[in-house]
């Protein structure tokens, strides 16, 4: 039986590209290799890309790239090719699917699904509108909203905007106020501000990872995640909840865990757990995703459900939340990758 041959990105020209890293080395261990032929193809952090020949552990403690182990590729735009050439020999590889295992800008925000559309290669996750529009927080809680789910109050600004202006604008918003980059993932460039006079300086901050950044007003409630799974119809994993010991869920915590718990399942009533996973497939849908994503939301004490924002690609380490939610409902991080393989082909 032919294997079906799987290009698996890792890696990335984003401040994510450490993470990607992480989640790919257990996508890598756990693809089945007797079923696929499974193609290694790093981004480094300039944006190249290069065929990898070398061993998973050198992905892990980001060794990977030597010019001995890579060769310099492109992907063919042309639909009737469906796969890449070497630069440098000219030899054509033929791909099957795409598995981007990426986070953040140029993996995650529509640029890479983009530029697979229209080579018409078919790949794993959500499509190039679906993840520009999740990437960019303002305008995905805009769409959510008017649709009848509460989002936290917000507006968004360019990093060029005038500050006064800026003041002027968020003076009604009630501290404390995250300070977001407006496209982004995993906590990087974000700061919860409990005073005017240090808005400036949160503001900077936000515009090192981005051009636009968000001040939006923090909602006092538990943070909950929601994995869901599929296209026309997805499964929902189990909700968790996050304990913060901390302002928020920042970088260091999200990776390291020092302070911070997850609760698996999220300590609400099943009940309310089924409110929030109904919430969450409703935004999945309003969002046009498709193959799997994480909703992450803010359940208060008066038992309403906010958006937070949705990730495309989420952490995918076997200890991930992504997975673990999935996992509490029976499905193996096996079977979360052979599922999604499926899904990449299908669309």
């Amino acid at each position: 039986m032919k294997k079906t041959t799987i290009a698996v990105l890792f890696g990335g020209k984003s401040s994510e590209y450490e993470i990607s890293l992480s989640s790919v080395t257990s996508v890598l261990k756990n693809l089945n290799s007797q079923k696929y032929e499974i193609l290694k193809i790093g981004i480094t952090k300039d944006g190249n890309f290069y065929f990898y020949e070398g061993s998973i552990e050198n992905i892990e403690n980001n060794t990977w790239f030597s010019k001995e182990r890579t060769k310099s590729i492109t992907f063919s735009c042309n639909k009737k090719e469906h796969g890449f050439y070497f630069l440098e020999s000219g030899s054509f590889v033929h791909v099957d699917i795409v598995f981007p295992v990426l986070h953040g800008q140029n993996g995650e925000d529509g640029r890479l699904q983009g530029l697979l559309e229209l080579a018409g290669l078919p790949y794993v996750g959500c499509n190039m509108m679906s993840s520009s529009l999740c990437m960019d927080k303002f305008l995905a809680h805009q769409l959510v909203e008017k649709e009848g789910i509460l989002v936290p109050k917000s507006y968004a600004f360019t990093k060029k905007e005038d500050r006064k202006t800026i003041f002027h604008q968020v003076k009604h918003l009630k501290y404390p106020l995250f300070v977001k980059p407006l496209k982004g993932g995993s906590s990087i460039g974000i700061t919860l501000v409990y005073q005017k006079e240090d808005l400036i300086d949160a503001i900077n901050f936000a515009c090192l990872y981005d051009d636009y950044f968000l001040i939006e007003e923090k909602i006092e409630g538990i943070e909950v995640g929601c994995a869901i799974l599929g296209n026309d119809e997805p499964l929902i994993g189990e909700v968790d909840e996050i304990e913060l010991n901390s302002s928020f869920y920042d970088t260091l915590e999200k990776y390291n865990v020092q302070t911070s718990k997850v609760h698996l399942p999220a300590r609400i009533t099943e009940v309310e757990r089924e409110k929030i996973k109904n919430t969450a497939l409703k935004i999945y849908r309003i969002l046009r995703c498709s193959g799997f994503a994480r909703v992450d939301l803010f359940y208060t004490k008066e038992k309403q459900i906010y958006l937070n924002e949705v990730n495309t690609i989420p952490g995918f380490t076997e200890h991930s939340r992504y997975p673990n939610m999935l996992k509490y409902i029976g499905i193996s991080y096996q079977q979360i990758l052979e599922k999604l393989i499926q899904l990449g082909l299908e669309k």
